[in-house]
């Protein structure tokens, strides 16, 4: 169920936000991510009972919902697994839209030229 609420590119973002920032809270998570708190906690369930992530509670702090969420050395491998597959769909979108502009500028290049001889034609007809 977890790879359907959460894609590769949802998972590496979320190791991203946890590995840089331990202490990362929900909402910020949301935030960043552009998702609904519910969805982060939903995920971050998930990946705690996958045994990806450890979620810790800040002795010292007084607001006991504040948690260090750190990557377990599974959610380790796990990350590098999800970059490189996150990194393969990017550079097939990156190569997919090098071709499209290629193609949108033969296209606008044709449609310039075109256009110039267009008046020439008509002065032409005249």
């Amino acid at each position: 169920m977890l790879s359907v609420v959460l894609d590769d590119e949802a998972r590496y973002r979320i190791f991203k936000i946890l590995q840089a920032n331990p202490q990362a809270t929900q909402r910020r998570i949301a935030h960043q991510l552009g998702i609904s708190l519910g969805r982060v906690n939903y995920c971050l369930q998930a990946l705690i009972r996958k045994g990806l992530v450890k979620a810790r509670n800040f002795r010292n702090n007084t607001n006991k919902r504040a948690y260090l969420y750190l990557l377990t050395p599974r959610g380790m491998e796990e990350k590098a697994r999800v970059t490189a597959r996150f990194l393969r769909v990017k550079l097939d979108e990156y190569e997919s839209l090098k071709r499209e502009l290629e193609e949108l500028q033969r296209e606008a290049g044709a449609l310039q030229n075109s256009a110039m001889d267009t008046p020439q034609r008509e002065h032409a007809e005249q």
